[in-house]
């Protein structure tokens, strides 16, 4: 399966502060917000929804292409992913700005405050997809993930011209594109990931109810944290899957990214919706086990054996059977 991932590209960095947010903020203030948090910890690691996800698949065996816009400071981070199976040929380097940069502090609580600095990803609304088709032999599905909001409409667009079967992915963005954007990137996407916050958000966002999303799209995957995934299609009874158990929560960036990463590999290896689903939360489960989004490794029989205890052995022995890892 050849898939295109195309969205941000990102230096991480994560620090930690030993209190809760919640406490910091005066109700009657809260229109004068000025607040500094003294951090115990900083870790700077490689993230960006798309090399994040494309790590993911590099690390159950596939060969992803990221395509994405970065900056000359992009030299390690290339070396990085392509030892861990990405394909990088496609990424665009600007000559002006740096790669994107997200700081994120997360509290006690697992509550995040982040920004976001764009940089050379404004530059991916260049990118033409048709290209990276032509270089591949084509493209069975391109992944329209959280990216430049110029360039995730672009893609979408021009997959829908072109015919290429997309998934979308618009989860940050939602809180920063206007409705007539959004509905342009659901519109007949073969997949749609959102999870419980964006759900309500696209809702109010496109002015949509949820059966008028349904019959636009494909599959909708919904995810709810600790609550699991349900997904659902016209015409079809919705699964739902729990989530995976978990055994210390270290650092809850990128959780949805995996997810995101062990579904889709579950499409590729031609697995059903449910264990699809159940590789993504066992993967999301290993990277919410650890500090940074790209810091995991997979072995196949341990794998195995997180889906067996939380899933059942007949979903780790078909699970199993199709992993290269």
């Amino acid at each position: 399966m050849r898939i295109a991932v195309t969205g941000s590209i990102a230096t991480d960095h994560l620090m930690v502060f030993p209190g809760r947010f919640a406490d910091q903020f005066v109700a009657d203030q809260l229109e004068k917000v000025s607040l500094s948090f003294l951090v115990d910890q900083l870790d700077i690691r490689r993230g960006g929804v798309a090399a994040n996800i494309c790590f993911g698949l590099g690390s159950l065996g596939m060969s992803p292409v990221l395509v994405g816009a970065v900056g000359t400071d992009f030299d390690d981070y290339r070396s990085w992913l392509e030892r861990h199976g990405v394909d990088t040929k496609s990424v665009h380097v600007s000559q002006t700005r740096h790669t994107s940069r997200f700081l994120c502090t997360t509290d006690e609580t697992q509550a995040q405050i982040a920004s976001f600095y764009a940089g050379a990803m404004e530059e991916a609304r260049e990118i033409e997809l048709q290209a990276v088709a032509d270089r591949l032999g084509g493209i069975d599905l391109v992944v329209v993930a959280p990216n430049d909001p110029v360039a995730m409409v672009r893609h979408t667009e021009e997959c829908r011209q072109r015919g290429f079967p997309f998934a979308a992915d618009p989860s940050q963005q939602l809180a920063r594109m206007d409705g007539p954007d959004v509905r342009s990137l659901v519109e007949g996407a073969s997949y749609l990931f959102t999870n419980e916050y964006e759900t309500s958000l696209l809702l109010r966002v496109t002015g949509w109810s949820a059966q008028d999303v349904l019959d636009r799209v494909g599959l909708w995957v919904q995810t709810h944290g600790p609550d699991g995934v349900r997904i659902e299609g016209t015409g079809a009874e919705p699964v739902t899957v729990a989530a995976h158990e978990v055994t210390g929560e270290a650092d809850p960036t990128g959780v949805g990214d995996a997810f995101r990463s062990g579904f889709l590999w579950g499409v590729h290896a031609k697995l059903n919706v449910e264990r699809s689903a159940q590789v993504g939360c066992t993967l999301a489960a290993i990277v919410l086990e650890t500090v940074g989004t790209q810091e995991y490794t997979l072995d196949r029989a341990d794998f195995s054996k997180r889906v067996a205890r939380t899933y059942g052995s007949d979903a780790a022995a078909e699970i199993e059977s199709k992993l290269r890892v």
